[in-house]
């Protein structure tokens, strides 16, 4: 018999650590190949973990909501033969036995030479092993990971600015895409917390808020409490963050989409009959827009201080709704290097994997521009919150058969023609009210001429 370390597994380069939701098997259970043994939640989506051999559930590290870094040794698996993985981190006890034998094991390897300094160096790595593994420590019993704490020292964030930090991880824990969210945003008047009257003014006006978020709210006998659910959290938190940085600015405009609408309803059948998929109007609209981000390139960027960078892939989000009422925004990387059909598979099969929780971390992660089709809904128009550290969202209504003047040679006249309302929404910090307009116009130009412009 051998024993098999399940580790939990690399997840994106911002990807960390990841919260421990449920077991899906108890230790003594017989493990197939790929068969899920432990769903975990990140700060960008909830996954499982699968079993990489057949065996027995020896033993589960961690239990349910625990913390859990990447590289950590989730479970162990009993399996047929030799060992098939170990865990490469030594415990701080085991080096702490072999530092005073650290010169007597010097002269059996002569060709590398031990000094004192080396010595004080592997000391002064145990210290900060033991540190790392402490919950708490002597300035605040609350608790920071490692990642945190390091963030925090090499930007100067003293303990007392670091616990006014609100984290979005589970029991409210400050996570590093938390902490980088307020590097990014804190004023001067942070950075010099140190001076006193600063201070004053900071420890009142968190007094003021303390007491404005404390305020009773009257209930009566049939109001309900529910706790926010963590995705709720994570939701609030990344709107609330978007109004406080960028500056929100809308345009809207109405589209005679009725050669769209003509076309599709041609198409589609023969469409699902020679792909085996469905055209959905998502794929339409998402053609258009991928053309007017080739036209309008400044909103396919993101800001970074006094800087605007100017992404060169379009990797186009969409945000979908999902069963609970939440939503998330899976991404379409390289979205302009698909044609119809490859944005038509994508977009159905990103859509089914998210509202079946089986989206991978990366798969939600480094979009470029932003659309969500509210029309589903039956809303006709909206002003949807910017996705940071995107610049631009667009909100596409619902279609409607609406009354419309036509004009044509021999005149004007009154004929029924299916319109769209879209939004934009954009930030004004460096997108103009002239771009912002023109590029919802120029999608919307798109859309109208449909016929003219084909992707296939």
């Amino acid at each position: 018999m051998a024993q098999y370390f399940l580790k939990l597994p690399k997840m994106g380069e911002s990807v960390a650590e990841a919260t421990v939701t449920k077991w899906l098997k108890e230790i003594g259970d017989s493990i197939s190949l790929d068969d899920p043994i432990v769903e975990i939640a990140t700060d960008k989506v909830d996954t499982d973990v699968s079993a990489e051999v057949s065996g027995i559930l020896l033993e589960k590290r961690f239990e349910e909501n625990a913390i859990v870094a990447v590289g950590d040794i989730l479970a162990v698996i009993e399996t047929e033969g030799q060992s098939l993985e170990h865990s490469n981190i030594p415990s701080v006890e085991l080096l702490e036995d072999k530092v005073p034998n650290i010169k007597e094991n010097a002269k059996k390897e002569e060709s590398v030479p031990i000094t004192e300094e080396f010595t004080e160096v592997l000391l002064d790595e145990i210290k900060i092993a033991q540190e790392t593994v402490q919950i708490t420590t002597k300035e605040s019993s609350k608790f920071y990971s490692p990642l945190v704490r390091n963030i925090a020292q090499e930007e100067r964030i003293p303990l007392e600015i670091l616990q006014t930090i609100v984290g979005t991880g589970k029991d409210q824990r400050v996570t590093k895409k938390d902490i980088l969210t307020f590097i990014k945003n804190r004023s001067s008047a942070e950075i010099l917390i140190n001076e006193k009257p600063t201070q004053t003014i900071i420890s009142k006006t968190k007094e003021v808020e303390t007491a404005v978020g404390k305020k009773d709210i009257s209930l009566t006998g049939n109001d309900q409490i529910l706790e926010m659910t963590r995705m709720e959290k994570l939701i609030a938190n990344h709107m609330k963050s978007s109004l406080q940085t960028a500056a929100h600015v809308q345009s809207f405009i109405e589209v005679d989409v009725t050669n769209l609408w003509n076309w599709r309803e041609e198409a589609k059948n023969a469409f699902q009959k020679r792909e085996n998929e469905k055209l959905t109007f998502t794929p339409l609209f998402m053609t258009a827009i991928i053309k007017a981000l080739r036209d309008y390139p400044e909103l396919n960027s993101s800001i970074q201080g006094e800087k605007i960078i100017i992404k060169q892939a379009i990797n186009l989000g969409m945000a979908t709704a999902l069963s609970d009422g939440n939503l998330i925004v899976p991404v379409i990387k390289n979205a302009d290097h698909f044609n119809l059909v490859g944005l038509a598979k994508a977009v159905n099969d990103l859509a089914k994997r998210s509202r079946n929780n089986a989206l991978r971390p990366d798969e939600v992660q480094d979009g470029t521009y932003t659309f969500t089709n509210i029309g589903n809904f039956g809303s006709i128009m909206g002003t949807p919150i910017i996705n940071q550290p995107q610049v631009g969202i667009l909100a596409i209504g619902a279609i409607r058969k609406m009354p419309a003047v036509i004009e044509t040679p021999e005149g004007d006249f009154i004929g029924i023609r299916h319109k769209v309302i879209l939004s934009h929404s954009f930030d004004h910090r460096i997108i103009n009210g002239a771009a912002g307009a023109l590029f919802v116009k120029r999608v919307a130009e798109y859309l109208e001429n449909w016929e003219e412009n084909l992707p296939y």
